[in-house]
């Protein structure tokens, strides 16, 4: 909500900035608008035009980058989950307290991340009513921390269960390095300044609109919808960059098809 509210708001300075521009226009005396002065203005707007495009260009590039790359590392992250559960299956007797631990921290990996999606079933969910979407959080912190002391603890009866030991607390490693990869993906990469600055710049270049062109209806509607358009391409930029939630959110089903082979 507040991704479409901003967008509105700068909906409204972009329409008001015009409207600035008309109304300085209504008060210039003829020779303030001639033929010499239309023409600096038209380099001057052209000037402003390039150079909020090429930042938009550059913002929405770094966004999407961004965005996929926390899609990726989710991604990665529930694949290294169902590995580390698959080894623990392997290993066979002992695992399966461990086992259910791992279960029960996917599905409330995706109750807290998701939470107006519906919760997984089947598994004891902790009590995420508490627990931020992004972020470290302490008692998701303590499960797997308390996973990866479960799994030092086994005590192998024979040479293929040291192996497949081995190889769990080397995948449990893995996990932990997805883990904060994902913690460190899931923050929004654009400077308040910065966007602020290109909004100011936005503004400069309505008002320059209103005072390039007389006031009639087919201009006012040009403007409008050119103010739409600027306003929802920064409502795009503002929703990708916060990666959970929103109408471009990344998508739960990775981790939901992780919980589904644990819980098989």
């Amino acid at each position: 909500m507040s991704v479409l509210l901003s967008s509105l708001f700068l909906l409204a300075l972009l329409c008001a900035s015009a409207a600035v521009g008309f109304f300085v226009r209504s008060r210039l005396r003829e020779e303030h608008i001639s033929k010499d002065g239309i023409e600096l203005l038209q380099l001057v707007i052209g000037l402003l035009v390039t150079f909020a495009a090429l930042v938009l260009g550059l913002l929405t590039a770094s966004v999407k980058s961004a965005y996929d790359n926390a899609s990726h590392d989710r991604g990665q992250y529930a694949a290294r989950l169902a590995q580390l559960d698959r080894c623990m299956r392997n290993y066979g007797a002992g695992s399966e307290p461990t086992r259910a631990q791992l279960a029960s921290y996917t599905a409330a990996v995706i109750a807290s991340t998701w939470p107006s999606e519906a919760r997984p079933q089947g598994v004891t969910v902790p009590d995420v009513s508490t627990m931020a979407r992004t972020g470290e959080n302490p008692v998701l912190a303590g499960l797997m921390n308390e996973i990866g002391l479960e799994i030092h603890q086994w005590k192998p009866a024979d040479a293929l269960h040291e192996k497949l030991a081995a190889d769990c607390a080397q995948q449990f490693g893995d996990v932990m390095k997805a883990r904060w990869a994902v913690i460190e993906e899931a923050h929004g990469s654009i400077s308040a300044p910065f966007y602020w600055i290109l909004v100011f710049w936005l503004m400069v270049v309505f008002a320059s609109f209103g005072l390039r062109t007389p006031r009639n209806a087919l201009v006012l509607i040009v403007i409008g919808l050119c103010a739409v358009s600027v306003s929802s391409a920064i409502f795009v930029i503002l929703d990708m960059d916060q990666p959970y939630g929103g109408l471009f959110g990344v998508s739960s089903e990775s981790m939901r098809n992780a919980l589904k082979d644990m819980l098989r």
